[in-house]
């Protein structure tokens, strides 16, 4: 997968039209000087045919040496010992709030089937998906930021609307203090359509499970309808939930572009763009490659989740549906 990544990006990064080595000497200029273009391609081997640029890169990816951005000339590695930790820090909390909300009202939505918490989780979960990520996230910087101070509202109401905050962490990813605030809002927006589809997933299974034989056993012994849900009914309809919060995770961590744009927060999304846009081929596949390594390890713990929820595949009986 990471071969397949990295091979991906290096020759669709040749096919594009323009000539990075002209991108870095000219500094935004169109005619930068010849001789600095040549020392340029000498310098970063962009030289070389395609084939030895790409087996010289590939060699050293192996042993995680990723080389320096070719704009600034900063170590890729040092860029994502920078912009990981913001990333996944979003990310934990997204999918947290994913788990716990989304679980919660999917399951309560389905267990009063047809009252009012499931009609209100399905309306909501029409509008968010219906709504762009950064509408959501202007619409919300307006309320707690812009409107909140104007009204008087309490200070504990007032969000920071942009930034990472003073950057205080408990043991790497539990915010303190005032960073509570600067995570809150970017957290809520990142969270918001995935929250949505994991309690409409979470209703849909939990309503076919009711529908299983083992269920109907389980009323006519005479069973609490707590106990149906909580020991025989959830745990069988996590299987289709934690994989899509596990695959979620590894998306989460690399394509929150919008939320860290908007809110100016420093992660691996916003960087991999402007490396994108600024055709800086190393610190652009060197991010990536950290997606892909966090999304292969979220899958794993997916698969290793699989035979807690249902025993028949830890005995090798049967695979989840």
């Amino acid at each position: 997968m990471l071969w397949g990544t990295v091979t991906l990006l290096f020759f669709l990064f040749f096919l594009l039209p323009e000539d990075p080595a002209e991108l870095i000497a000219g500094g935004g200029t169109k005619n930068p000087d010849p001789q600095v273009v040549q020392n340029i391609r000498e310098k970063y081997g962009l030289d070389q045919p395609v084939i030895v640029q790409y087996g010289r890169y590939l060699g050293r990816v192996v042993t995680f040496d990723f080389g320096q951005s070719y704009r600034d000339g900063a170590d890729v590695t040092d860029i994502i010992k920078d912009k990981a930790p913001a990333s996944l820090r979003l990310a934990f909390w997204a999918i947290a709030l994913e788990a716990t909300v989304g679980i919660g009202s999917g399951v309560l939505a389905a267990v009063r089937r047809y009252s009012i918490a499931d009609s209100v989780t399905t309306v909501l979960a029409a509008l968010l998906s219906a709504t762009p990520v950064f509408v959501l996230a202007f619409l919300l910087q307006q309320i707690t930021g812009v409107y909140a101070n104007t009204h008087g509202w309490p200070e504990w109401a007032k969000l920071p609307v942009q930034g990472v905050g003073p950057n205080q962490w408990f043991l790497g990813v539990i915010p303190i203090g005032e960073q509570v605030q600067y995570m809150l809002q970017p957290v809520l927006v990142l969270a918001s359509v995935s929250t949505v589809i994991v309690a409409r997933l979470a209703r849909t299974t939990m309503l076919e499970v009711g529908k299983a034989d083992y269920v109907r056993t389980a009323r006519a012994k005479g069973l609490k309808e707590r106990q149906i849900t909580m020991r025989h009914s959830l745990r069988n309809a996590m299987i289709p939930v934690v994989t899509f919060i596990g695959i979620d995770f590894g998306t989460l961590v690399g394509s929150a572009i919008l939320t860290e744009t908007v809110f100016n927060w420093p992660g691996l999304g916003s960087k991999i763009a402007q490396a994108a846009d600024g055709r800086d081929l190393p610190v652009m596949i060197g991010l990536t490659v950290v997606v892909v390594l966090v999304y292969g390890l979220a899958n794993m713990l997916v698969d290793i989740s699989y035979a807690w929820f249902d025993p028949r595949v830890r005995l090798g009986e049967a695979a989840p549906s």
